[in-house]
């Protein structure tokens, strides 16, 4: 059987599949079965930072794999030791927990808020304030978070304690704040699967003062946002806040499964022996990768994450076809006026590769994705959405 066969007979029906079998890369450029070469533009949805292949990324890994794949959390690691002192450093976080995904992620900072709350606020306090329009995992208690409708139909009862604010409105988030027993707000700073929008600055410094004058955490979700993806090393650098806890994936591991919680100073001593774990947290050779991934994020690779950024809005802001471009650095979504669904079609035929998130076209290229393969897309989609109006 083939592979598209054998998926259909033995996989779950979870995922709508694009008709399409990648099984090679390089680089920016992936090759299906056949051999056609693709840009691709989504990075398996933001996690392969330095594309396909990375030979950096290999070496690291390998050489882990040749030493030890697995030891578990009964023992001491230095690839997990290590990853965590650079995730501390480069960010002025004072402990890191790893996991395997977002969703872990996500869980781990909630149970840190609730923790905290107990301690210094009452049992009472549990409430996690989170944004409508929001996505925070697909877990039972991340999905609760997650402030979409869509995403709670089938799964109730959902987990309590979780009431959503309005994105973009400071007084949604202070009448929740002020008439509910709330220990945390967790929110992203680019709503990427809401559409790829980026919050305003004004409400995020807004935020997190109300979090002090509340006493209440203020943990920024930066499963895709992190990692350069959106020309700083964290979104939340962006803004100039001071957060109690982030939490980040995808594009640290550099294309094998890893998460992480990093607590600041408020919350750094919350979790302690047996109050949470993970047999799989901070394997190292996951670990080694996100290590080749973190240390070459440096300013020189931000500023061109910025440069193709800015040259992405330029191109396609005024193009025919094209209504708005929204987003940070390399995290861009795009309204057309054409169906979104056939212009994704029609660039997979052309050979490239964007997906989609609600109604828009989106955009998560490598990190370093070479200016002429970026220009070839973006033309192409130029192209497309002048068609398919």
């Amino acid at each position: 059987m083939m592979t598209k066969d054998l998926d259909k007979s033995f996989v779950a029906n979870t995922y709508g599949r694009f008709d399409l079998e990648i099984v090679r890369g390089q680089g920016s450029l992936v090759y299906d079965e056949t051999g056609k070469e693709y840009i691709d533009l989504s990075t398996g949805i933001a996690v392969n930072t330095f594309g396909m292949c990375d030979p950096v990324w290999q070496k690291a890994v390998t050489e882990q794999i040749n030493k030890a794949q697995h030891t578990s959390n009964l023992y001491y690691s230095e690839p997990c030791a290590r990853l965590a002192q650079l995730l501390c450093e480069k960010t002025g976080a004072k402990k890191v927990f790893f996991g395997n995904s977002g969703a872990e992620a996500n869980e781990c900072a909630i149970k840190v808020a609730r923790l905290w709350a107990s301690e210094n606020k009452g049992d009472e306090y549990f409430n996690v304030v989170t944004l409508k329009n929001s996505f925070h995992g697909r877990t039972l208690t991340t999905l609760s978070a997650t402030g979409q409708d869509v995403f709670h139909q089938y799964f109730k009862p959902l987990t309590e304690g979780f009431l959503y604010a309005e994105a973009n409105n400071l007084a949604s988030v202070e009448e929740i704040f002020a008439n509910n027993k709330c220990c945390a707000i967790i929110m992203e700073l680019v709503q990427g699967e809401g559409g790829v929008v980026a919050l305003d600055r004004p409400f995020v410094e807004g935020v997190s003062e109300l979090c002090e004058k509340y006493n209440n955490l203020l943990i920024i979700d930066e499963v895709q946002t992190g990692n350069g993806r959106c020309g700083s090393l964290y979104a939340y650098q962006h803004y100039g806040i001071k957060p109690d806890a982030i939490t980040t994936a995808k594009g640290l591991g550099g294309g094998l499964p890893i998460g992480a919680c990093l607590m600041f100073d408020k919350t750094e001593n919350t979790l302690k022996p047996s109050l949470h774990g993970s047999t799989f947290g901070g394997n190292p050779v996951a670990c080694a990768g996100a290590i080749s991934i973190i240390e070459r994020i440096d300013e020189a690779l931000l500023a061109g994450v910025n440069e193709k950024s800015n040259y992405i809005y330029s191109a396609l802001e005024d193009a025919e076809g094209i209504k708005s471009v929204t987003g940070l650095g390399l995290m861009i979504g795009i309204e057309t006026e054409g169906d979104v669904s056939k212009i994704i079609s029609k660039c997979m035929e052309r050979g490239i590769l964007p997906i989609k998130a609600k109604n828009k076209l989106r955009l998560l290229p490598a990190l370093n994705i070479p200016f002429e393969q970026l220009k070839k897309a973006i033309e192409i989609i130029k192209e497309v959405a002048r068609e398919i109006k």
